[in-house]
């Protein structure tokens, strides 16, 4: 076998071995965009907005002031007495 046939069958074989892991990158970055596209779709479903935080902490805390109000008069007449 003369060195051009030797080389020629080297660098096919590594050409090959290169070709096969490219497309398997390929492949693997596709997936991962449909996935994080996916989970752009999904994350607005799924997770609670700010503003929703917000007003429902709003209510939150409202009702934990009018509970410690009550709180306060129920001690304060019981100290009267």
């Amino acid at each position: 076998m003369d060195f051009q046939t030797l080389f020629n069958v080297a660098a096919g074989i590594f050409l090959s071995t290169l070709g096969w892991f490219a497309r398997q990158l390929w492949d693997a970055v596709k997936e991962l965009r449909a996935d994080l596209h996916k989970v752009e779709m999904d994350l607005p479903r799924n997770y609670l907005a700010k503003e929703e935080f917000r007003e429902d902490m709003r209510e939150v805390k409202a009702i934990l002031n009018e509970i410690f109000r009550k709180i306060d008069e129920v001690r304060d007449r019981k100290a009267d007495k």
